[in-house]
């Protein structure tokens, strides 16, 4: 009987190792998934290879993990803003390599990676620094830069939905990088809201389907200061 739910955040990731490239879902705040992110500081896995579309807000969640020291290398988006002082202070100082990389073309290396794409063509950044070293070709007129994909050996999403099969929905802008995540990873843990019997899902809702998920975990949902619920 194929049951993926897992008892604890710690149980979930009790085999990730040190030197795994971890994709994280989340933009921003919205699809962040805090408790996996904090399960994995408390796991202490070391030298990891960290890919989000940002490098962590204020001083929890991913820019928690920064601190810890865990994390050589980020590759992401939207590297600085206002409150992304934890990764401005290790970058300046040495201590965390980044990759800048476009941000569909984030999504879209890890979609390759998922999908079984070798490697595709695409104009941004053509022309430009993040261009440099890669091939490069005119198609129809147009200039484009190879890119390849990005594969991980763990993801972590943020789910609304799930059943013990893995199947997930999302929550509106929750959703966000949280699939192609999923796809691009060999082993993928996903925390829940709510946990559902098998059928209770509509096919047609499933976005990310359990073929694709290794864990789940269900958490509570968390009141914000300002009265919502944290996506």
């Amino acid at each position: 009987m194929i049951n993926k739910i897992a008892d604890s955040v710690a149980q979930a990731l009790s085999g990730v190792q040190d030197g795994a490239t971890v994709l994280i879902g989340g933009f921003g705040t919205s699809g962040n998934p805090i408790e996996l992110i904090d399960g994995l500081i408390a796991h202490g896995a070391r030298e990891l290879t960290v890919v989000n579309n940002n490098a962590g807000n204020g001083d929890a969640g991913l820019a928690a993990l920064l601190k810890s020291g865990q994390v050589r290398k980020i590759i992401c988006s939207f590297p600085r803003q206002a409150d992304s002082w934890v990764f401005d202070e290790l970058y300046r100082s040495g201590k965390i390599e980044l990759e800048l990389v476009p941000q569909g073309n984030l999504a879209e290396r890890m979609r390759a990676a998922g999908a079984g794409v070798g490697a595709f063509f695409c104009p941004t950044a053509y022309g430009t620094e993040l261009a440099k070293g890669k091939e490069t070709r005119e198609i129809n007129g147009r200039h484009y830069v190879l890119e390849y994909p990005i594969y991980g050996d763990v993801a972590l999403v943020k789910a609304e939905k799930g059943d013990r099969w893995g199947n997930l929905t999302y929550r509106m802008s929750a959703r966000n990088f949280g699939p192609v995540c999923a796809m691009a990873a060999k082993y993928t843990v996903a925390t829940v809201h709510e946990l559902v019997e098998l059928g209770e899902l509509d096919p047609e809702a499933v976005v990310t389907p359990g073929i694709f998920v290794s864990r789940v975990v269900k958490v509570p949902r968390v009141a914000t200061q300002a009265g919502g619920i944290r996506q």
